[in-house]
């Protein structure tokens, strides 16, 4: 090997060092898929029968999908975090406002995850709640000084654990003693089945970027990231919607128990818990250093976790699907005005300018367009036709805008 060879070799070896792989990428989000979240929120949907349940899960993922798509592979082409490529589109203070929101979300979603968890674990093995809200609080402090870039073996061996256990449980499930029985309708239509299936995926766009961004292959590392999540996801839902229609049960710890799977119950239910909420305490650390640059990031990350802990232990959590309303129509017309910036107009970033005012209008004129068609039952949800809209807003005012730059010169 010549000298420039291995000084190419060496410098690529730099490029590549503390990256992540596509397979560990993959694994992240594949912990992210499995969560108990996914599971009761697909307890919701049962109402409207197996088949349409499917049709309205897919559609959601799909649309959902796409979106995270978008969102992961701006953080992978710019090596920016989640929150540092708002700043493109909204300018510094912009970004800033948004990564508030979105730590705001986040450690929502933290208190929200722990809750779940310990209410499930407590249900197998009652020792009380609160007490299983600290094991699950410690065991994702474990994960976040262990750091996103080591966790590859340990990631590979509870991932595959996960997988198999989700296995037994969907067995259990489908294929034990119940049969389907028709389930009462409790008003919920095809369109906000729909939307809670967009759900998810879009509480996730204001993340993705934050594991894209440390890809060796940006590209291929955001698709697989996608697809695994939006597909193990899709088997969450389907597992919740499933045990309300074939055991009449909507509490998943009792239909574990009922099968037998006292010990396994507990570790799907702790583990998957840990490896979800890890995300999100970890992009709330990444989101505060958007706003406060000395901040540490893991010191964030565990601050956020400390919280949503002693959150968890002291406030009841059951209903969520508010709070999933609120993120979308806060995160739909957010990322809807990045996709128009940086995939259509491909128009030049704001970042470093203070703020970007014609944008902040725009969002807000895509969050009231949100809350409005909430009112509305549209088969495929709120969030597309508001994305849509959206970004027929943002190309036209940028067209607009363009021409009578023109006729002044």
């Amino acid at each position: 090997m010549s000298e420039n060879e291995i000084k190419i070799e060496e410098r690529n070896n730099q490029e590549t060092e503390g990256k992540t792989s596509v397979l560990s990428n993959s694994l992240i989000w594949f912990g992210a898929g499995v969560s108990i979240a996914e599971i009761l929120t697909g307890t919701y949907i049962a109402s409207l029968g197996f088949g349409k349940g499917i049709a309205a899960i897919v559609l959601g993922h799909i649309i959902g999908g796409i979106m995270m798509f978008a969102a992961g592979m701006i953080g992978g082409r710019t090596g920016k975090s989640a929150m540092e490529t708002v700043k493109m589109s909204f300018g510094e203070n912009g970004g800033k406002f948004f990564s508030l929101l979105n730590i705001l979300q986040l450690v929502g979603w933290t208190a929200i995850m722990i809750y779940d968890g310990s209410l499930s674990a407590d249900a197998i093995f009652s020792t009380g709640s609160w007490i299983w809200a600290i094991v699950i609080g410690v065991l994702i402090l474990v994960w976040i000084l262990i750091g996103i870039t080591n966790l590859g073996k340990i990631n590979t061996i509870a991932m595959g654990a996960l997988f198999i256990l989700s296995i037994i449980l969907f067995k259990v499930i489908f294929f034990g003693k119940g049969s389907a029985s028709e389930i009462p309708s409790d008003g919920l239509t095809f369109g906000a089945a729909v939307e809670l299936s967009v759900a998810m995926p879009l509480s996730w766009l204001p993340l993705i970027s934050d594991y894209t961004r440390e890809a060796e292959k940006p590209v291929k590392a955001t698709a697989a990231s996608v697809v695994t999540y939006n597909l193990v996801s899709i088997f969450m839902y389907i597992i919740g919607m499933g045990a309300v229609i074939y055991t009449g049960e909507y509490d998943i710890a009792s239909i574990m128990v009922k099968a037998g799977l006292g010990i396994v119950g507990l570790i799907i239910i702790v583990f998957s818990t840990v490896t979800t909420t890890f995300l999100d305490a970890y992009s709330a650390g990444v989101s505060c250093v958007s706003v406060w640059k000395k901040i540490n990031e893991k010191w964030a990350a565990i601050a956020v976790t400390i919280i949503g802990t002693v959150a968890a232990c002291l406030f009841p959590m059951d209903d969520i699907t508010n709070f999933l309303y609120l993120i979308g129509s806060v995160f739909a017309p957010m990322i809807a005005i990045q996709i128009a910036d940086y995939f259509i107009l491909k128009k030049p970033s704001f970042e470093g300018r203070f703020i970007s005012l014609h944008n902040i209008i725009i969002w807000i004129m895509g969050f009231v367009a949100y809350r409005l068609l909430m009112k509305v039952d549209i088969i495929v949800g709120n969030t597309l036709p508001d994305m849509v809209i959206t970004i027929i807003i943002c190309v036209l005012w940028w067209l607009i805008s363009q021409k009578l730059i023109k006729e002044k010169e």
